[in-house]
C-alpha cells in the first residue's frame, strides 16, 4: 500500500461538480493499493499515518500528530500511485490491485482511521475526481508499506 500524504490548510474533492468530501486543517491522503495488500496492511498504514508527527508545536517544531493538532483527514483512492514507466512513456498499472479488492482495502484503511476517533472524509472510489488543496509548509510525505 502506498500513501502520498500532504499537510493541508484545507482540501476538498468533487465528482461531477458535487463536493463529496472536504476538510479544513489536516491531511490529504492519496492512497494506492497493490495485489499483496491485506486488511493487516491497511491497519498498519492507518496506524502509521495517524501517528505521524508533522504538525508544528508551539516551538515551531514538527512534533504533533493530526489528532494532537485537531486536524481531519481526507482519503482519496489513487491507483496511479502504482504506475510504472520503466518500460516507456505510457504508464503500466499492472501493479495496482483490481478495483474490487482495492476498494475493500481502501475502505478498511478509512475504517481503521475512523475507529481511532479521527474525523475522516473521503473521495468516491473509482470516480473521476477533482481535488483542490492548500498544501501547508509545504509538507508532503511518501509512505510505502513495503519499506516498513
Amino acid at each position: 500500500m502506498r500513501a502520498l500524504i500532504q499537510r493541508v490548510a484545507w482540501a476538498r474533492v468533487r465528482v461531477e461538480g458535487e463536493q463529496v468530501g472536504a476538510i479544513e486543517k489536516g491531511l490529504l491522503i492519496l492512497l494506492g493499493v497493490t495485489h499483496q495488500d491485506t486488511t493487516e496492511t491497511a491497519a498498519k498504514l492507518a496506524a502509521k499515518t495517524r501517528k505521524l508527527r508533522i504538525f508544528s508545536d508551539q516551538a515551531g517544531k514538527m512534533n504533533l500528530s493530526v489528532d494532537d493538532a485537531g486536524g481531519s483527514l481526507l482519503v482519496v483512492s489513487q491507483f496511479t500511485l502504482y504506475g510504472d514507466v520503466r518500460g516507456g512513456n505510457r504508464p503500466s498499472f499492472t501493479n495496482a490491485a483490481k478495483p474490487e479488492s482495492a476498494e475493500e482495502l481502501y475502505l478498511a484503511f478509512i475504517d481503521n482511521l475512523k475507529k481511532s476517533g479521527l474525523d475522516v472524509s473521503q473521495g468516491r472510489f473509482g470516480a473521476l475526481m477533482e481535488i483542490e488543496l492548500l498544501n501547508e509548509g509545504p509538507v508532503t510525505l511518501w509512505l510505502d508499506t513495503e519499506h516498513f
